[in-house]
């Protein structure tokens, strides 16, 4: 998870800034580059000539979180996720993973109920959030892809009671729980309000300092902490 979390906080940080996404994701690619990156966003590291690969991986999903924070209204969260995805993942599908999860986050910090979101997805992206986790967990396997890992992602969430269990839902799917699991945790957090304390605790005593100063000015900027915001209002 720890890819998941230093292409989270570059998205961050970018929006803290006012960086370019890509200037950011190299950055912090540079001062962590054995975080597990997959190849080809590696080789991107490391050629700064290299533009957007077409790819539909499901890196711009894990990535986008802040962005469902950091925005007022759906249009502008839809165009700065897929502002987000596509110095990398340029792919109609690496797009609508990054524009699905930013909204489906969008939507959970600003009160939305469970069926609203799900409900939002499907008809806006077309995925289909209908199957059970159990049927899931009966077939599923390793998909990298947008479209192999978001649905499944959001469902954990959709199945979840609370932050932990959205996280343990998606953990259980197997394949690739990491990133899964970030992107469920982030929709449940915006929708469950508080993370758990211990496991604020725990996470943080594995961040180093730069990585802890971006998590705190934009947690403290757009009131994070404060749980679920109230529909309608600024964070």
């Amino acid at each position: 998870m720890r890819s998941g979390l230093l292409r989270a906080a570059a998205t961050a940080r970018a929006i803290l800034d006012g960086t370019s996404y890509e200037d950011s994701y190299r950055e912090l690619g540079d001062r962590f580059p054995d975080a597990g990156y997959g190849g080809t966003f590696y080789r991107w590291l490391r050629d700064r000539s290299m533009g957007p690969y077409n790819s539909y991986g499901n890196g711009s999903a894990m990535r986008v979180s802040p962005v469902g924070w950091a925005y007022d209204t759906e249009a502008e969260v839809l165009r700065e996720a897929e502002r987000s995805a596509a110095c990398t993942h340029n792919h109609p599908e690496g797009i609508r993973g990054a524009q699905s999860t930013a909204l489906a986050v969008y939507l959970a910090r600003t009160g939305r109920s469970r069926h609203e979101i799900r409900s939002a997805i499907e008809d806006r992206f077309g995925y289909d959030l209908s199957r059970p986790l159990d049927h899931i967990r009966g077939t599923y396997g390793l998909d990298v892809t947008c479209q192999g890992s978001v649905p499944e992602a959001l469902v954990s969430f959709y199945e979840s009671t609370d932050y932990e269990s959205a996280v343990r839902n998606a953990v259980s799917l197997g394949g690739d729980s990491d990133t899964l699991a970030c992107i469920s945790g982030a929709v449940a957090q915006a929708f469950y309000g508080r993370l758990p304390r211990e496991l604020v605790s725990h996470v943080r005593s594995r961040l180093d300092r730069g990585l802890l100063e971006i998590v705190d000015r934009f947690w403290k900027r757009y009131g994070i902490r404060c749980g679920r915001i109230p529909s309608g209002s600024k964070p």
